[in-house]
């Protein structure tokens, strides 16, 4: 018998909680959701890309799990608070969706999470970069999968203060995730010897980075961060190209860079950036494999979320079935039981804290010359292990840490 897979659209849901107790799985069917930003600022990095992903790791798994087809549904959040909240309630209460992955935006990452939690479900979180999300935010029930801001700021700030690159000047995105990835980086970059000289919050919704611009280019780094996603970490760039910041003498550093930003922004803007990644398309055989499908489906080369939704899916099913239920406390123990080795990860593993430790990786964006196809972008500087990549947990402030 052929098996099915399904995937259909959930438009916005009204605000408002449902008096229901939490439901595991429907009797028929096993349904994993994903919310994301279908037409936002945040869509080239999660998007229809993210439903391909997890669509290819169920049609990759075989359309079933103990017995039942598995149903993937999405849902365009809007980055708005209330529509994921009230999206994520009705899911897990009424529609008997088990697992809630990508998440993008890390404020709406982090209110999911602790949903999850009240509603005994599973939320796997691979766009979202705040490094709360595996410390003060974490639960029993979410897992923090393919990067964050500790990890991201970690390669870079030490990469580029080990070059000299001591001052720093952040242009930080206004919320929870620019502030995390400030955090993180500064820390960093005071424990690797550098200082930071000076920051400025823009709002996330900002097109004009001018005024930002201005107080940056009069400060006397030598680095400035840009510590934000999304078209906005776009307009900053171009902003720092069009007001000369480079003939300055100051480096633009982008503390997270997706290959589609790369791609937005052009080889001869994007050239020379010193970046931190949890996966590259070019990586090796398994690597290219898998991207050369996805490109199939979606006409571009994926990204590292594009990759963690894949992997993570695919690690939530097989354990679904070593647990032989989608109870979410079974499942969970065995995610953290069972090793991730894939093309996204080898050896990685879940950490109490909901972390996934895996290798990282800093890249150098290429010159236009030594480019030799439209997606060979990347050349690699350095590697770093997992255990050497992520926050100690002898530093973590997650509560379920013993």
């Amino acid at each position: 018998m052929k098996k099915r897979i399904t995937s259909r659209f959930v438009g916005s849901v009204a605000a408002g909680i449902l008096a229901a107790a939490p439901v595991w799985a429907s009797d028929d069917q096993v349904k994993i959701g994903v919310l994301t930003d279908i037409s936002g600022q945040f869509s080239h990095e999660s998007g229809k890309g993210a439903v391909t992903a997890v669509q290819m790791a169920v049609e990759d798994f075989g359309g079933e799990v103990l017995g039942k087809p598995i149903e993937v549904i999405f849902a365009d959040h809007q980055n708005k608070p209330e529509i994921a909240a009230a999206t994520a309630q009705e899911w897990y209460e009424s529609e008997g969706v088990t697992l809630i992955g990508n998440l993008i935006n890390s404020g709406i990452a982090l209110s999911v999470a602790q949903i999850a939690a009240d509603k005994n479900g599973i939320a796997i979180v691979t766009g979202s970069g705040s490094s709360r999300l595996s410390g003060a935010g974490c639960t029993p029930n979410s897992i923090h999968y393919a990067y964050d801001t500790y990890a991201l700021a970690n390669g870079t700030a030490n990469e580029l203060v080990g070059e000299g690159k001591k001052s720093w000047y952040f242009l930080t995105a206004d919320y929870a995730f620019g502030h995390a990835l400030e955090a993180d980086a500064s820390a960093i970059v005071a424990k690797a010897g550098g200082e930071v000289v000076g920051s400025v919050r823009y709002p996330i919704e900002t097109s004009d980075h001018s005024a930002f611009m201005l107080q940056a280019q009069a400060s006397p780094a030598d680095v400035v961060a840009i510590a934000g996603s999304g078209t906005t970490f776009i307009n900053a760039v171009k902003s720092a190209r069009e007001f000369g910041l480079a003939d300055t003498g100051k480096l633009t550093a982008g503390l997270l860079v997706w290959l589609t930003d790369v791609k937005a922004l052009g080889l001869e803007a994007a050239q020379g950036m010193i970046l931190t990644n949890a996966f590259y398309w070019d990586q090796d055989d398994e690597s290219r494999a898998f991207a050369e499908r996805f490109r199939e489906k979606m006409g571009v080369m994926p990204h590292m979320g594009d990759a963690g939704d894949y992997s993570s899916t695919l690690h939530y099913l097989k354990a679904v079935e070593a647990a032989g239920t989608t109870e979410a406390q079974a499942v969970m123990a065995k995610m953290r039981e069972m090793p991730i080795d894939d093309f996204f990860a080898k050896g990685g593993k879940i950490r109490e804290d909901g972390r996934m430790v895996h290798d990282m990786y800093v890249y150098q964006v290429k010159t236009p010359e030594e480019s030799t196809s439209e997606w060979d972008v990347y050349k690699l500087v350095q590697s770093i292990p997992g255990d050497q990549a992520f926050r100690p947990l002898s530093e973590s402030e997650c509560p379920l840490v013993k």
